[in-house]
C-alpha cells in the first residue's frame, strides 16, 4: 500500500493546518499513518484536486480525534470532544446554593451548507457504489444483490422485511449484503 508522494505532502500539510494537531506534535507519525490508511482506498478514484483536498480534510480531522481518542488525550462528552487534561466541575459543592429551575436556555442549531466540492465528491463516490453493486449483481443475478441494495438503502427496509420480501432467511439476507459490501470494498481497493 504506497500513496505518491505528493499526496503524502498535501495530508501532512493538512494535518499540519488542522487546529487539533498544535500541542499533540509528538503524535504526528500516528495522525500521518491513520490518515494515509484512511484514504489509500480513494485517493485514486478522484481525479479532481479541490475534491480530493475537501475529502483529505474531512480525513485529517478524523484521524486526528481517533488518534487522540486512543492515545488517551481526547474523550467524548455530551457537548463533544474534550481534552483529558481539563478538569470537570464539581457541581455537588454548588448545586444546593444555586436554584436553576428558573433559567430558560435557547439555542439554535448551526446551518453548514454543503461546499459544491463536498456535494461532487459524494455523487462520484455514489456513483461507483453503484456501478460497482450493478457489475456484481450481474456476474452473479440469482444471489438478487441489485434487489437486496435498493430495499436495505433505497426503500430503508431492515433485513427480516427484506427476508419476507424475498423469501429468504434474514439470516441469508444479512450475509448477502455483508458479502455485497464486502465486494464493493475490495472494488474500492
Amino acid at each position: 500500500m504506497e500513496l505518491a508522494q505528493d499526496k503524502i505532502d498535501l495530508i501532512e500539510r493538512i494535518i499540519k493546518s488542522d487546529r487539533k494537531y498544535q500541542n499533540n506534535e509528538d503524535l504526528f507519525d500516528d495522525f500521518l499513518n491513520e490518515a494515509c490508511q484512511r484514504s489509500y482506498a480513494i485517493v485514486n478514484a478522484i481525479s479532481s484536486d479541490a475534491t480530493l483536498e475537501v475529502y483529505l480534510k474531512k480525513v485529517a480531522t478524523t484521524s486526528i480525534l481517533n488518534v487522540l481518542k486512543n492515545s488517551g488525550r481526547l474523550r467524548r462528552t455530551h457537548t463533544g470532544y474534550v481534552s483529558t487534561g481539563e478538569v470537570p466541575v464539581d457541581y455537588s459543592a454548588t448545586s444546593s446554593a444555586v436554584d436553576y429551575s428558573n433559567i430558560k436556555v435557547e439555542y439554535t442549531v448551526p446551518f453548514t451548507q454543503e461546499t459544491p466540492e463536498d456535494v461532487s465528491m459524494k455523487n462520484e463516490i455514489l456513483q461507483k457504489v453503484v456501478d460497482y453493486v450493478y457489475a456484481i449483481h450481474n456476474s452473479d443475478k440469482d444471489k438478487k444483490y441489485l434487489e437486496i441494495y435498493k430495499l436495505r438503502y433505497e426503500n430503508g427496509m431492515t433485513q427480516k422485511e427484506i427476508a419476507n420480501e424475498l423469501g429468504l432467511s434474514q439470516s441469508e439476507v444479512s450475509k448477502r449484503l455483508f458479502k455485497l459490501m464486502d465486494r464493493v470494498k475490495m472494488a474500492f481497493n
